[in-house]
């Protein structure tokens, strides 16, 4: 109800990509065989269509192309993510600026492990828990992105690249594509691992510690949706600008502040 307004005001299509021509031969192979078929195949639906090689290798790249979900649904989702991590991120700052664990971590063990769970304290790890539930259980269903082959990359400095790793799941054009290990594993492995670390404190007791670090990871995860926004809306400068700021944000909160706080 408003992010796709939104999109449709910056002038975001909903339109796909182009797609392929109906052929009852090529979409079985392409549902129940692969849908990458090596030389040989290729060669053998060659002989069988009476088709050339390449105009097989562009239907088998349109039709993959098609999986693939418009622009506009990517920006919806982006704004969706960005709308929380900035809910979720001024709450937990808003709440922490009253608590002494805050402005003196040695607080987070007094009277450990006999320390209340405050109204708030339980609030905010529901919607932390609920988030990354809903984006491990989205995994399997989840619109497509790099595993379809997207060539259209944004062109980031050369000095920000060590931030794509962690980044790798958020900005879709780049060159992270390459990487050896499927994305979907490494994104179940991250909302897995951060959802044992979420119930973990919580059941020990450490919320206080577990508020800080949740408040302190949530921080660039806002710039980064904006990135991805601006990035969609083909404002390119834009774009540039909000990831050059996620990204001395994150090594200043998640490489500094985090290990010495």
């Amino acid at each position: 109800f408003i992010a796709r307004p939104c999109a449709m005001g910056l002038k975001i299509q909903a339109n796909g990509p182009q797609k392929a021509q109906p052929n009852a031969i090529l979409e079985k192979v392409f549902t129940a065989i692969t849908k990458h078929p090596d030389e040989k195949r290729l060669e053998g639906l060659s002989k069988q269509l009476d088709w050339d090689v390449r105009t097989i290798q562009r239907w088998f790249r349109q039709r993959r192309n098609q999986e693939k979900p418009s622009t506009l649904a990517r920006f919806c989702e982006s704004m969706w993510r960005f709308t929380f991590y900035l809910y979720i991120f001024t709450y937990g700052v808003r709440f922490l600026k009253k608590t002494p664990w805050l402005w003196n971590t040695k607080e987070c063990w007094y009277n450990y492990p006999y320390q209340p769970l405050t109204v708030d304290i339980h609030y905010y790890y529901i919607l932390e828990l609920s988030f990354y539930l809903s984006l491990l259980f989205s995994r399997f269903t989840d619109i497509r992105r790099k595993s379809s082959g997207n060539k259209n990359h944004t062109n980031y400095p050369g000095f920000l690249l060590p931030c794509f790793f962690h980044a790798h799941h958020y900005i879709e054009e780049g060159p992270l594509h390459l990487l050896p290990v499927p994305d979907f594993l490494i994104m179940f492995l991250h909302h897995v691992a951060a959802i044992s670390l979420i119930v973990f404190s919580y059941v020990n007791n450490m919320a206080r510690v577990g508020t800080l670090v949740m408040c302190l990871h949530d921080a660039a995860d806002v710039l980064i949706e904006a990135a991805k926004m601006a990035n969609y809306a083909k404002c390119q400068i834009l774009c540039n600008l909000l990831f050059a700021m996620f990204a001395i944000l994150f090594i200043t909160s998640r490489l500094g502040v985090y290990p010495i706080w």
